[in-house]
């Protein structure tokens, strides 16, 4: 009985004695995880110490390392889905009516253009973006151009990223300004301007002219700093486009960029044009005879622009005109009607000029100039125009500025040559 006991005393301390050494261990083994612990949280401590007092460039390099150790790559284009649809649907199953409503012209005359433009839009690729087509970077640009549509609405249906969208507007306005230009809006030369002279006389029955003058305001957003300089007659924001049309409606001399507060007299003077006229290149040295005299071919106007003896304006509308100065304001404002109808084409067919909302204002004249030059091929080719696209081209809460010109610009003389066009209507007695 001694004995069992004795055992069993031996017995139950020798248990505790093992609960003593396994917790004596385990308090040991829960020290040095607490030591690894503080002593990594000290290592991060101090990394993050140090990575915080390293120059900013050092910071973006070391976390651009850290993405890519981690294979993050950014994807290329942002919908996979719509990567093909050019090739699979545009140029598979687009037929004549499909081009003429998203790119405003015909299959033949957009290659012809990406042909033309093909040495200004060298391609250019990286490793995370590949080279895109010359022709569907051209049909991108196209589309916006044509359609206003937001650059982030228009990306995901070619497959591309918004900043491409803008980048492929910005090329291609570019190309078309560098290597259209010469070919589509130019000064004609001595025999173009004798054919431009036949056409007006016999389609809108005036003589001795060769083009129609007029403006065009096109609403923007501009910086705040800039609001007052670009604030209209009207009262809303605009850049003023002047231009100069032939009997056909293409345009022949463009000037833009000039904000909306100025006259079109005051652009007038500023612009290219009015240095040419200066110089006497507007007309062959010497002056055709019209009407036994020799005279300077002539520009038609409306009241906004001075009285010049190359450039005709309406007589001001009172009781006092006569007969004959009625029958040339009649005249005269038919014949400008072709400028008037083709801003109105020009409108429609490129609606990015409705507003230009997405366009900074160094791009806008580079941008309005090319949407003249492709109304001008789109009209030498004969392209087709809907009529369904004027819908919406004139607000009506837009109404146009008119600030007639000050009388210090008229010239004396011109009011001689007006009176020789009356005596040409009253003789002839055409249309």
């Amino acid at each position: 009985m001694q004995r069992s006991q004795k055992c069993g005393g031996q017995g139950h301390s020798g248990i505790k004695g093992e609960r003593l050494g396994t917790k004596r261990v385990e308090n040991r083994k829960d020290t040095g995880q607490r030591g690894y612990r503080n002593s990594k949280e000290k290592d991060r401590r101090d990394t993050k110490d140090r990575f915080m007092g390293l120059p900013r460039n050092a910071k973006l390099l070391i976390a651009r390392r850290r993405r890519s150790s981690c294979y993050f790559y950014p994807r290329a284009w942002p919908s996979l889905q719509s990567a093909d649809w050019w090739e699979r649907v545009v140029l598979k199953e687009f037929g004549p009516q499909d081009w003429l409503e998203k790119f405003r012209m015909s299959r033949e005359t957009f290659f012809y253009i990406c042909n033309r433009l093909r040495p200004g839009l060298a391609p250019h690729s990286s490793h995370f973006h590949p080279t895109l087509p010359l022709e569907k970077r051209v049909a991108v640009a196209l589309w916006h151009l044509a359609t206003n549509v937001e650059y982030q609405t228009l990306s995901p249906l070619f497959g591309v990223g918004p900043s491409t969208v803008q980048t492929c507007v910005r090329e291609v306005s570019y190309a078309v300004v560098l290597l259209l230009k010469p070919l589509y809006l130019r000064l004609p030369d001595e025999k173009e301007l004798e054919n431009m002279v036949r056409i007006f006389r016999t389609r809108w029955g005036f003589p001795h002219c060769i083009g129609a003058l007029d403006s065009l305001h096109i609403p923007i957003n501009p910086p705040l700093r800039l609001s007052a300089d670009y604030c209209n007659g009207q009262g809303w924001h605009s850049i003023l486009t002047q231009a100069t049309v032939d009997g056909l409606g293409q345009f022949w001399d463009v000037s833009t960029a000039f904000p909306g507060s100025m006259e079109n007299s005051a652009v007038l003077e500023s612009s290219s044009l009015w240095m040419l006229a200066k110089e006497g290149r507007l007309c062959p040295n010497p002056p055709k005879d019209f009407m036994g005299k020799a005279q300077k071919y002539v520009l038609l106007g409306d009241a906004t622009y001075p009285l010049q003896d190359w450039i005709l304006k309406p007589y001001q509308e009172d009781e006092s005109l006569t007969q004959r100065q009625l029958q040339f304001n009649y005249r005269l404002k038919r014949a400008h009607s072709v400028i008037e109808n083709a801003f109105l084409r020009l409108k429609a067919r490129w609606q990015i000029l409705l507003k230009c909302d997405d366009c900074s204002l160094e791009l806008l004249p580079t941008l309005v100039l090319a949407c003249c030059i492709l109304h001008n091929v789109c009209e030498a080719h004969d392209n087709p125009f809907n009529e369904e696209w004027l819908e919406g081209t004139e607000p009506t809460e837009l109404p146009k500025p008119c600030q007639p010109a000050p009388a210090a610009m008229e010239d004396g003389r011109a009011e001689q040559v007006r009176e020789l066009m009356c005596q040409y209507f009253e003789n002839c007695g055409e249309g």
